[in-house]
């Protein structure tokens, strides 16, 4: 059977593919392990490096200061020790995530010996700024001279005799390491590519003689039956294909030869139902005809509105610009009449920004699909941040703000921008809807595995009868249609709609003319 062959040529590549993926996989492993260790090699040379550089450069500032006595200079010291103790903390965090234990490579095993010298160098630091600190106190007691023996000593014994050699050699020892991660990494690199050489002739070898073997036992029979179907094809259904073979191109031909038979049935049923689609195809042709009518429609309408929007935007523009333009021109006027002037052109900015911002946000809430850039958000540092921004609002309207949070993160899983874009409508509504020299309260807190942020105002309140539907796109409850005439109503639906789509929820509770408490609940990110 030629299934069988191609099945046993099928296996033989598949366990060559897999064996050469096996390798590169070793060898990818490999590599990636001596390029680590490498990389951390490097990494810790060069923290010796700047740790020795800010050392000396910390022991010349302290030296200066204590032979010149100058004040001045203990700004350079604090500045140098900062930078000497951050060089430190870079060489001690690179010594902690070290790679461990590894059997190839016994450089790489002795991790607490690399924390030890790394200590040694702490304590050395540590103890080099007590004897200065001494040395500063014979200077200051009027001992000069004996100030001046003791840095000399210190120097010669702790600094050039000990500080020195520990460093250099902890230097020399990283770029051992290093050079000998690159010859390992080289070498592992040439067999990696000699073993896909090898691997790669021999499969090629192998599918090249498969190939012809295969090409030979089937290349008669697709031969018959590709003229077999040319014939068919080309309406000979008399024709038939002759294999005497017992294979599966023996039975393909068969089955092509009862094809033929059937055809002349299925032409005459395919004329029948020719007629019956072409009568179908007038049918949807007609309907789609009627839907482009619609969509023409519907298409007019939008240019309208475009036009009716145009007119509402050019008109105050104009206005701005004539105003400015009969104020410039006018000659010996008094501040009053220029006042007026720019009164008016601030009042009609106003209603041009409010057109503006009711066609943008029109425009996004009328989004089909909102688009977010999921990333781990902590709740409480982006609430901290939004009551700032919330109390510059507030500012405006004598309202105080408050936060209630925890000191510790909240970590969900959300698109930062797109929930700040929910606290800022929140917070927004809160000031406009509050009352002068009233209070909001800002609360956020853990509940169970929810993060639960909530925001209280004192201001007019929702009607219990429109609570249901104030997060209803374009609805605006009665009470704030009297306080305010500036709102579109799509607020609170784009805030629902953002969250949830991050798995979360929005409630209110409400009390007409005592004020309202959103509150809003999102799944905390379960941290592995």
């Amino acid at each position: 059977m030629f299934r069988f062959r191609l099945a046993i040529v099928i296996v033989v590549s598949f366990c060559f593919v897999l064996s050469l993926g096996i390798a590169l996989y070793w060898g990818s492993n490999e590599v990636a392990r001596y390029f680590q260790h490498s990389q951390t090699a490097y990494e810790t040379f060069d923290d010796y490096e700047q740790l020795s550089q800010e050392a000396y450069r910390h022991f010349k500032q302290r030296m200066d200061r204590l032979i010149t006595a100058n004040p001045n200079s203990e700004t350079g010291v604090e500045s140098s020790k900062h930078r000497l103790y951050e060089a430190m903390q870079a060489l001690r965090d690179t010594a902690v995530k070290a790679p461990g234990k590894d059997s190839a490579s016994e450089d790489w095993t002795n991790k607490p010996a690399e924390l030890e010298k790394v200590a040694h160098l702490t304590a050395f630091l540590e103890a080099s700024e007590y004897r200065f600190e001494e040395v500063e106190r014979l200077r200051l007691q009027g001992k000069l001279t004996t100030a001046v023996q003791a840095l000399a000593k210190f120097t010669e014994e702790e600094i050039d005799g000990k500080f020195q050699p520990l460093i250099d050699a902890a230097i020399n020892a990283e770029r051992e390491k290093a050079k000998k991660a690159k010859q390992e990494l080289e070498t592992l690199v040439e067999k990696s590519r000699w073993t896909a050489i090898l691997a790669s002739l021999t499969a090629a070898a192998f599918s090249l003689v498969a190939g012809m073997l295969l090409l030979r036992a089937f290349k008669k029979p697709i031969e018959a039956l590709m003229k077999g179907t040319d014939e068919i094809a080309s309406g000979n259904l008399d024709y038939r294909i002759a294999l005497d073979s017992r294979d599966e191109f023996a039975y393909l031909a068969s089955h092509f030869n009862q094809m033929a038979k059937e055809l002349e049935v299925q032409q005459d049923k395919l004329r029948e139902g020719r007629a019956v689609l072409e009568k179908r195809v007038t049918e949807r042709t007609f309907e789609l005809n009627l839907l482009n009518d619609e969509l023409k429609r519907m298409d007019n309408a939008r240019r309208e509105f475009l036009a009716d929007i145009s007119h509402e935007l050019r008109t105050p523009i104009t206005v701005i610009r004539g105003e400015a333009e009969v104020t410039l021109r006018g000659q010996d006027r008094d501040a009053e009449e220029y006042k007026d002037a720019l009164q008016r052109i601030v009042e009609l900015s106003m209603q041009l920004g409010k057109y503006v911002n009711d066609l943008l946000f029109l425009a996004r809430a009328d989004t089909a699909n909102l688009q977010f850039e999921w990333n781990k958000v902590d709740l409480a540092d982006l609430v901290a941040s939004s009551v700032e921004d919330f109390q510059v609002m507030a500012e405006e309207y004598s309202i105080s703000v408050s936060l209630d949070a925890p000191t510790g993160p909240l970590l969900v899983r959300g698109d930062k921008q797109r929930l700040r874009q929910v606290l800022f409508i929140l917070g927004e509504n809160a000031c406009r809807y509050s009352k002068p020299l009233g209070h909001i309260g800002v609360a956020l807190w853990r509940e169970g595995k929810q993060a639960c942020f909530s925001l209280t105002d004192q201001g007019i309140g929702i009607p219990t009868e429109d609570l249901e539907r104030i997060f209803e796109r374009h609805f605006r409850s009665s009470n704030a249609q009297h306080s305010r005439d500036d709102g579109s109503g799509l607020g609170l639906p784009m805030a629902k709609s953002i969250l949830q789509a991050h798995g979360g929820q929005i409630a209110v509770r409400s009390v007409e003319n005592s004020g309202s408490t959103f509150t809003v609940t999102l799944p905390l990110l379960t941290v592995a």
